[in-house]
């Protein structure tokens, strides 16, 4: 059985993201997921971090029979601004790990990582094999970063990687100037959970009262001016916003509108439900570097329902379903978009509606983490 240890740049818990999908199926492996660290003042901006500072003192949660979590130390701030205090910081993690993978018996396992910062760790552990799945455009994040610093620990750690993934075409053709060994695989879907609102049945559409719904985190580069028209548009009508709001994320200007609803987080399991009472789902990003390189779980997780979706252009991968998918050019558009979608009729509607179902089968996540194995095995990485 292969051992791999995941260093991650999200917790195990509550959200599923690629991270937790790709690791729940890896055939054939015992897993350790370190759950990102937290640093030292992080609960200055987020109250809920201060309850993290001290969890890698506790026991690890076995969360499947070949899953175990565990909770990183804590580090000192200001790490993607100063690559001397990521030395720091990861020569600290290096430790937490080693120890990890000695308690498990693990001998020289598989690293599988998501963040530039592990640049400083990964020369400090044992290992068969490095993996680095890029996810996102790190550099472009604001906050406490130097893009310059994340863009060269990136580098460093492409180079070091037996193999790349990435889920973004931008994304690919940056790291493959610094590994021959690239390969894009876009993020998936959990079919078997979202595909159930299509064998739920058809929802009768109000034009006059649609309901429009976005699913995900209420982050820095979602289109609040598109909810806001929305909202404008159809006073009648209602905006559902599942998802948790992210520290220092200001949306206070969408809580004059008594028809724009925020939902909160929902579990997974009961998110199909709550998507059946949509009539369209929103995928909204603000035009930008870190939009346009960006793999959305939500978008994938909305072809796998059948539903009605309309997207802005960015992220670019949403013009790969151009057919399928209504994709608006600015707000005015957005807006039109937003009406034909609510239009869709018989045949048409159960016509597309049957090839997002197609296209969320093929993008789903047993899908994508098959490809993954293959190249691994192809690559002779994964023996």
């Amino acid at each position: 059985m292969r051992q791999i240890v995941c260093i991650s740049t999200t917790n195990y818990h509550p959200i599923p993201t690629r991270k937790q999908n790709v690791m729940n199926r890896l055939s054939d492996a015992e897993i350790l997921y370190i759950d990102p660290p937290v640093s030292w003042i992080a609960p200055l901006k987020d109250k809920n971090a201060r309850e993290r500072l001290f969890k890698w003192k506790r026991p690890g949660e076995r969360v499947k029979d070949n899953i175990t979590v565990y909770a990183a130390p804590p580090v000192l701030p200001f790490f993607n601004k100063y690559r001397w205090i990521n030395r720091i910081n990861q020569r600290r993690q290096a430790r937490f790990i080693r120890q990890k993978i000695r308690e498990h018996g693990f001998d020289r396992p598989y690293i599988w990582c998501y963040s530039p910062n592990s640049c400083d760790c990964v020369d400090l552990l044992e290992k068969r094999g490095l993996i680095y799945d890029c996810v996102d455009r790190h550099s472009a994040y604001k906050g406490m970063i130097t893009p310059a610093v994340v863009d060269k620990m990136e580098e460093e750690l492409a180079r070091k990687a037996d193999m790349v993934f990435c889920t973004a075409e931008g994304l690919r053709e940056t790291l493959e100037q610094y590994n021959e060994n690239v390969k894009m695989i876009p993020n998936g879907a959990a079919y078997e959970i979202f595909s159930q609102v299509a064998a739920m049945g058809d929802k009768p559409v109000d034009p006059k009262k649609p309901v429009f719904g976005f699913v995900g985190m209420l982050q820095e580069c979602i289109d609040y001016d598109c909810i806001r028209a929305l909202a404008e548009k159809y006073p009648q009508g209602e905006v559902r916003l599942i998802g948790r709001t992210l520290p220092g994320v200001d949306v206070s200007a969408l809580s004059k509108y008594p028809n724009v609803k925020f939902c909160g987080l929902v579990p997974q399991k009961e998110l199909p439900e709550k998507i059946w009472d949509f009539d369209v789902c929103l995928n909204v990003f603000k035009e930008g570097r870190l939009s346009k390189d960006v793999s959305p779980l939500k978008f994938y997780e909305y072809l796998a329902t059948g539903k009605p979706i309309v997207s802005t252009r960015e992220p670019l991968q949403v013009s790969d379903f151009a057919h399928v998918v209504h994709v608006a050019s600015g707000l005015e558009d957005f807006l039109k978009k937003c009406e034909e979608a609510l239009c869709e009729e018989e045949p048409g509607r159960s016509q597309k509606a049957a090839e997002r179902l197609e296209y969320g089968r093929k993008c789903s996540w047993d899908e994508r983490v098959k490809q993954m194995e293959a190249i691994l095995k192809e690559k002779q990485i994964f023996q």
